[in-house]
């Protein structure tokens, strides 16, 4: 697990990273959650951690950067305006997965960098990585603003983040936190509610 204090204590500083009791979009329970949107939302701070993933992988000489939708997609901007390139956003296909709408294109060979914001269990960039697959790009990395599964998630390619955490999740019928009468929070727009 790599995990710098300084980047901890950026994001605890700024609200990024919460301690409770948390209701994940998954339906799963977490006694910490990321709230990459108080990153998001201090241009300084994000171009900050986005200078990271673009010295991480320049040496990868991507032709376009892409990111789902939607904090991924703004982190995909900004990199790929660091590194002088064009920007693209994989956005939900109607019959799953993620594909690339609204006249953007891959060429067949194309170096695709994908970036995303916070990493679960990875089923965004998976669906971003078949994307550009199916468009015949070659993908080149993954950048991560951070990656919460601690370095467990197989992309089947290289991928790097500012922090990686190990942060526990449980079902709700075993969640330690629920056994001790702690209140629980929902955050986010899809966390499934369980009666």
């Amino acid at each position: 697990m790599r995990e710098t204090t300084d980047t901890r204590e950026l994001l605890v500083r700024n609200g990024a990273l919460l301690e409770g009791h948390f209701l994940l979009s998954s339906g799963l329970h977490a006694q910490y959650y990321v709230e990459k949107f108080r990153i998001i939302e201090k241009p300084d701070l994000a171009s900050s951690l986005c200078s990271q993933i673009v010295q991480h992988f320049a040496d990868r000489n991507p032709d376009v950067v892409a990111g789902p939708t939607t904090g991924g997609a703004i982190l995909a901007f900004e990199v790929a305006r660091q590194m002088g390139l064009r920007s693209i956003i994989a956005e939900p296909a109607p019959t799953g997965g993620r594909e690339f709408r609204r006249g953007f294109e891959i060429k067949p060979g194309e170096r695709v960098l994908i970036v995303d914001d916070v990493m679960t269990t990875g089923g965004s960039v998976k669906d971003t990585i078949e994307a550009v697959n199916q468009l015949g790009g070659n993908v080149v990395g993954v950048g991560l603003l951070v990656d919460r599964s601690g370095g467990k998630v197989d992309l089947g390619v290289d991928y790097w983040s500012t922090i990686t955490l190990d942060i526990p999740t449980y079902d709700p019928e075993v969640c330690p936190l629920c056994s001790a009468g702690v209140p629980i929070t929902k955050r986010g727009t899809s966390a499934k509610v369980n009666p």
